[in-house]
């Protein structure tokens, strides 16, 4: 279902942090923007008005956050490494978004399990990451040489994880995943 890195591969919190410091995820960059879109385009036409979400995983510069708020909803940003906001993991939210984020999850499944209980009842999940759709290419994929990346999901391994959860699967584009939890 999903391909992990080997446990000596995985990098400390500070090489992943200075690592992922070295991104370009101004909210001024319209490149960035555009590359956000993919997910916040299709997860926009699925939301009602003046939801409430979480950005999971926002890093030090929540773009994702900003175009959602100028949509008209409001958004709180968590991340493990730049906005740990414990009180934020303490709430439900009508939409989760991970942008980029799945692929550092070194415990998938209890990170999907946190996430189902961040969602209201009929909220929506949306994730993006990089599918791996060839495994005969794993060891040369770009992809796979992020030093920060530590798990890579196949298409289907989305359908395994919402069967787990009971949640609704659809994938409006490559890369990009939206999970509805059951209202």
């Amino acid at each position: 279902m999903a391909t992990f890195l080997d446990a000596s591969q995985l990098p400390d919190l500070d090489a992943e942090r200075t690592r992922y410091e070295l991104h370009d995820n101004d909210s001024g960059n319209a490149a960035y923007r555009d590359f956000l879109g993919r997910l916040a385009t299709p997860l926009l036409k699925r939301l009602p008005s003046r939801q409430s979400g979480l950005d999971y995983g926002s890093g030090p510069a929540p773009a994702l956050a900003l175009m959602l708020a100028e949509a008209g909803h409001t958004v709180r940003l968590y991340d493990p490494l730049f906005l740990p906001d414990a009180p934020a993991l303490e709430r439900t939210y009508d939409f989760v978004t991970c942008t980029e984020v799945a692929e550092h999850f070194r415990s998938p499944g209890d990170e999907f399990e946190r996430l189902d209980g961040l969602l209201r009842p009929g909220g929506l999940l949306a994730v993006m990451t990089r599918f791996l759709t060839d495994d005969g290419i794993f060891a040369q994929w770009h992809y796979r040489r992020e030093s920060s990346h530590v798990v890579f999901y196949k298409e289907t391994t989305f359908h395994h994880v919402a069967a787990r959860f009971g949640w609704h699967c659809e994938l409006p584009r490559p890369d990009v995943v939206l999970m509805q939890k059951p209202g």
